[in-house]
């Protein structure tokens, strides 16, 4: 199954997880590794928008498409979401939920829905999985943000 992230371009080979570690985001605490990926490129560029400040766009970037297994995946299901799970900023209980899939280790991938596009999905990948080493990077690709998208 084939999954896409956008990243800077110095870390478009990276399968830590070390930015989410490092940063936390939506599904995860700091100190918690994670690396998220989209179903699609397009649903990629929007979860990189809404999570970048104009000014932080960075001239370098890539967008990666990576081949992840498809088996012994946690399908996440809307209503077995926090109840504020859309709330902007991510709230702590997003964090906490997505850390607790995470640590569990259950599974190497968790495909839970997006906040942006509720029909369509986020992969959250676990590089703490005993699986990890199944996650492949098949492209790495410059990729121009159009400004356009930030500006109007």
């Amino acid at each position: 199954m084939l999954v896409y992230r956008i990243s800077r371009a110095k870390f478009a080979n990276d399968l830590t997880g070390e930015g989410a570690r490092l940063f936390g985001g939506r599904w995860n605490n700091k100190l918690t590794p994670c690396i998220y990926t989209s179903e699609s490129r397009a649903l990629a560029l929007l979860e990189y928008t809404v999570n970048i400040n104009i000014d932080d766009v960075p001239r370098a970037l890539s967008i990666i498409t990576l081949e992840i297994p498809g088996k012994n995946m946690l399908i996440v299901k809307e209503e077995e979401l926090p109840g504020d799970w859309k709330s902007i900023p991510a709230p702590s209980s997003t964090k906490k939920f997505g850390t607790k899939l995470l640590s569990a280790a259950k599974a190497p991938v968790i495909k839970i829905p997006s906040t942006v596009i509720h029909e369509e999905f986020n992969y959250l990948l676990n590089p703490r999985h005993a699986d990890s080493g199944d996650f492949k990077v098949v492209e790495i690709k410059d990729f121009v943000y159009d400004m356009r998208i930030k500006l109007n």
